[in-house]
């Protein structure tokens, strides 16, 4: 499995000015680019066949370009309509299947809604449901994190305390960390250089180092409100912090993938890969 040797950066999907709208399309303009990662979107469904994931594979790894998968929005592994959680599972298995055959190291998902129940509650089901798929992806041979995303409404399952304690105790699970999601969640807290390192710090204290040489993350402007997230917003249209955010991934010698997901794409992912690099210097 590829292993991080540095921080890359990535927009969430097929490059906007990319002319041809396929996967292995989009990682070519990605290189174009100068980006050297790039997320692919599953949106409403599983759009790779086998066949072509394994051409996009042979694109991105003959132009050394990262590469990570969202899984299907609609999923909820904790639904109490057990055929809709059978479902979510199975949505979140072929995504992993799919993405490992493109070479894709990492898929990412949103896990659940709490639905007015415990936390607890949803917790348990969340991880029996992981525990599952772990295993039908252990028996097929296929080798890829599976990641619960941080959450920005305060309906969804996705703390970051949640996604902790669930890759402590499951194998081959760490979380994706959505720095505007968590901003949002938190009604515009966790936006400065000390929040920022509180949140590492604690993912290095649960986790270990290993954890932040191994980091699959999300970035974009957000708006927000009451319940959390509204809606992802450009960088520059927004109040997030996303200098301060860089200068502590640099500090923390962090590694892994950045994806962008302001609506800008590609734009804002050139922004922080840029941002970053004048930072490295500068140190």
């Amino acid at each position: 499995m590829w292993r991080p040797d540095k921080l890359r950066f990535g927009p969430a999907g097929i490059p906007r000015r990319a002319k041809a709208r396929s996967t292995k399309r989009g990682v070519m303009e990605v290189k174009a680019l100068g980006l050297d990662a790039m997320e692919i979107e599953f949106v409403r469904r599983i759009s790779l066949t086998e066949a072509s994931a394994r051409d996009v594979r042979k694109v991105a790894e003959s132009l050394d370009v990262a590469l990570t998968v969202h899984a299907p929005y609609y999923v909820n592994l904790a639904s109490p309509d057990v055929e809709k959680a059978k479902a979510s599972a199975e949505r979140v298995y072929r995504a992993a299947v799919v993405g490992s055959i493109a070479g894709a190291w990492s898929v990412c998902f949103h896990a659940a809604y709490y639905m007015g129940r415990e936390p607890s509650e949803v917790y348990s089901l969340v991880k029996s449901s992981l525990k599952e798929i772990l295993k039908r992806l252990q028996d097929q041979g296929v080798e890829i994190w599976l990641r619960p995303e941080t959450t920005g409404s305060l309906s969804e399952f996705g703390t970051l305390e949640e996604l902790l304690r669930l890759s402590s105790e499951l194998e081959m699970v760490l979380p994706v960390v959505d720095f505007a999601h968590m901003h949002a969640r938190s009604g515009g807290r966790i936006n400065s250089y000390e929040e920022f390192s509180e949140v590492l710090a604690r993912i290095e204290e649960v986790l270990g180092r290993e954890a932040l040489e191994n980091m699959h993350m999300h970035v974009s402007g957000i708006e927000y409100g009451e319940k959390g997230e509204i809606r992802h917003l450009n960088l520059e249209e927004s109040d997030f912090n996303y200098v301060d955010l860089l200068k502590v991934l640099r500090d923390f010698g962090v590694k892994g993938v950045l994806i962008c997901e302001s609506p800008s794409l590609e734009d804002d992912a050139l922004l922080l890969k840029n941002s970053y690099e004048r930072l490295l210097k500068e140190a």
